[in-house]
């Protein structure tokens, strides 16, 4: 039996702590949309599974409402690759999982999904990464890949000023 993949089992300890998240979402997503919204956001990410993966929680304002996210990160050291799920309080479902991993510094995951009824490929990419800082973004294709649109960027700053266990919207 061979032995397991650890390589890439750190590969996101970096994103281990609290963060300020600058969000900007394109309005409309695979509709020709070319204005963005917007939103300040926080997450909070911690070791899990005996540190093969982590866990996060994220929460913004979406017109006004809160919203929350949970990012599931998962190694799997039999294929060395990482699996990303996510649920969230607008669709209230564990969406299908993005299959990934690092090369140079840059994280590319890439999974299968449906919208507005219609089966779509998902991009997620990290990138910019440094101790304070890392930038998120996620694109779609519906022509399997062959064009891709870019839907949603998360620049993300360190902030260990924020609680542990944060209610949002913070007080200012």
């Amino acid at each position: 039996m061979p032995l397991p993949n650890m390589s890439g089992v750190r590969d996101f300890d970096f994103l281990h702590g609290k963060w300020r998240v600058t969000h900007h979402t394109l309005k409309g997503r695979l509709v020709g949309a070319t204005q963005w919204e917007v939103a300040e956001g926080i997450d909070i990410v911690r070791p899990a599974f005996r540190g093969w993966g982590n866990s996060g929680r994220f929460m913004r304002l979406i017109d006004g409402e809160p919203y929350e996210g949970m990012p599931i990160r998962l190694y799997n050291p039999r294929d060395a690759r990482w699996r990303i799920y996510w649920l969230d309080t607008l669709d209230q479902r564990m969406e299908p999982p993005l299959v990934g991993g690092f090369k140079d510094g840059k994280g590319l995951f890439y999974g299968e999904d449906q919208l507005r009824g219609k089966a779509i490929k998902t991009r997620f990419t990290w990138s910019k990464i440094t101790s304070n800082t890392a930038r998120w973004d996620q694109s779609f294709s519906d022509d399997s890949g062959k064009n891709w649109e870019l839907n949603s960027v998360m620049d993300f700053r360190r902030d260990n000023s924020l609680p542990d266990n944060p209610v949002f919207p913070l007080p200012a």
